[in-house]
Formats: C-alpha cells, sequence, structure tokens
C-alpha cells in the first residue's frame, strides 16, 4: 500500500534514505521498553504503546518496518500483563503508509514480497487478544489507514484525514483492504474511497464508521489514554472474551480474504509511479 502519499492536497512527501531510521533504546516511565530500527513498544502499567517509525517522513515504512510491527504484536500477544495496547506514530502524524522509495527499480517479485509483509503486520495487530486502539494525529493513508483499521478502535483528532489513495499509483486493491474498511463503513463508503482515493478528515471519518471518536487535538492523548485505563480496569478475561468473540464473529470474512489470488499491483503502472515519485 503505499507511499507517503497526500491525495487530499494531491502532493506526496518523499520519504528518503532516511525513513523509518533509528537508534538507541527506549525506556518509558518505569524503565521497560524495547526499540527496532522502525517501531518503539512501551509500557505503562498494563498498557503497551506501539510508536510507529521516528516522526520524520510522516512515520512511511519500508518492508522491514512492517515486519517489525508484526514481530512487536506476536510478542505482545504472549504477554498475559498486557490488557491494552495504544498504536500511535512518533511525532504529530500516525503512518502515511509505505515508503515508495524502496520500490524504485526492484522486481514484481520483491514488490508482493513487501505487500505480504504489510498484510502479515496487519493479521498480527487484528489477532492480537487484547483491545488495541488507534490513536491517529495526521495522516493515517494507504497502508497507514489499513494499521489503523486493524485495530479495534480508533480516535481521530479533527484534522486528521484517513483514506486509501493507492488506485492512481496502480496498487489493486486487496479483498483484505477492501473488508477491512467496508466491515466498518459499508460497501458504498468503502467504493467512493477506494475509486476516488479521497481522504476523510476527522470528523467525516467518525460520521462515516472509520473512527469512534473525533477530538481536539490536544485531547488526544489523554482520550485515548482514558479509554486504555477504563479497558484495563475490567477483568481481563472478559475483555479477552469480548474480543474473541467479535473475531469470531467477523472470522468468515477474515478467513475469505486470507489470500489475495492476484498480483499486488499492475506492475507496469506501478514502477511507472514510483519512479515519477522518486524522481
Amino acid at each position: 500500500m503505499t507511499a507517503e502519499l497526500d491525495h487530499g492536497a494531491d502532493t506526496a512527501v518523499n520519504p528518503g534514505s532516511d525513513a523509518g531510521t533509528g537508534t538507541g533504546g527506549a525506556t518509558d516511565g518505569t524503565g521497560s521498553g524495547a526499540r527496532s530500527a522502525h517501531v518503539e513498544v512501551l509500557r505503562d502499567g498494563g498498557t503497551a504503546h506501539v510508536v510507529i517509525g521516528d516522526g520524520r517522513r510522516r512515520n512511511a515504512l519500508t518492508s522491514q518496518g512492517w515486519t517489525a510491527i508484526r514481530d512487536a504484536f506476536v510478542g505482545l500477544a504472549q504477554d498475559p500483563d498486557v490488557r491494552a495496547v495504544v498504536v500511535r506514530g512518533a511525532g504529530d502524524t500516525f503512518c502515511a503508509g509505505s515508503d515508495l522509495t524502496e520500490w524504485a527499480g526492484v522486481d514484481e517479485a520483491h514488490v508482493e514480497d513487501s505487500f505480504a509483509r504489510m498484510e502479515s503486520a496487519f493479521r498480527a495487530v487484528e489477532a492480537c487478544p487484547v483491545p488495541v486502539i488507534a490513536q491517529v494525529s495526521g495522516v493515517a493513508a494507504g497502508a497507514g489507514c489499513q494499521l489503523a483499521l486493524a485495530c479495534d478502535l480508533r480516535v481521530v483528532t479533527g484534522s486528521a484525514r484517513v483514506g486509501m489513495p493507492i488506485a492512481r499509483l496502480g496498487i489493486r486493491t486487496s479483498p483484505s483492504f477492501a473488508a477491512r474498511m467496508s466491515t466498518l463503513a459499508g460497501p458504498s463508503v468503502t467504493r467512493d474511497l477506494l475509486y476516488t482515493g479521497r481522504l476523510l478528515h476527522g470528523a467525516d471519518a467518525v460520521s462515516a464508521g472509520l473512527a469512534d471518536r473525533c477530538v481536539a487535538e490536544d485531547e488526544l492523548s489523554a482520550t485515548v489514554g482514558d479509554m486504555a485505563a477504563s479497558i484495563a480496569r475490567q477483568p481481563a478475561e472478559a475483555v479477552r472474551a469480548a474480543k474473541s468473540a467479535v473475531e469470531t464473529a467477523l472470522a468468515p470474512v477474515r478467513t475469505a480474504t486470507l489470500h489475495n489470488t492476484g498480483p499486488a499491483v499492475a506492475f507496469d503502472r506501478f514502477s511507472g509511479a514510483v519512479a515519477d515519485f522518486v524522481r
């Protein structure tokens, strides 16, 4: 999915060679935490925070970044002390998608592998046994939108923009991409957003069903923190059972869209779009 592409302003920001990089250890207030080059996991009591990127380039991720998200959630799923997970971008934006520069000059197999890694990350988020909240400011576009949709709940700011501006790049919408959006917003809104590539601002995303709450920028962190704390106060077994019940209800859709039988992209069109983007 794609790129750091801002369709709403009809512009794109090149993530550059330093996208998704980061060094050093990470700690939270309790001294616990783990950082990869792309993802940082912090702990605040029973709440885990998965922080994407390093605040630069709108947190567009490489294939390794999506794998790091998958690995982070696989680890969190095995931790019985985790009661809720918050996913947020470093800095002032959530995630603008994937780093298009990674795909410049590569073959089709590399692209297919990249999309498989993205889908693996989204499935790991969905499989997490505790509620996952997306804390969305800035932009959640392309793969960044899919990441937010894979979460259980989404809190956005009024200025946030959410959507899937991927068709113009020659990216073929997979059944799983469409299912995540249509399950929340219905087929009509999904068709509109996929066909046109337009992005919804926060309040409109809530109206469409793609987000649960829209708050002021300076209230976002506190609102999400309160939501996570409220979840953490409930009996852990009951909350995990509730999530499992919802996942069971969604299982037919998840199973039906597990495999994408077609290619991820129209390769010639996609290669041309990538070349234009990085030129």
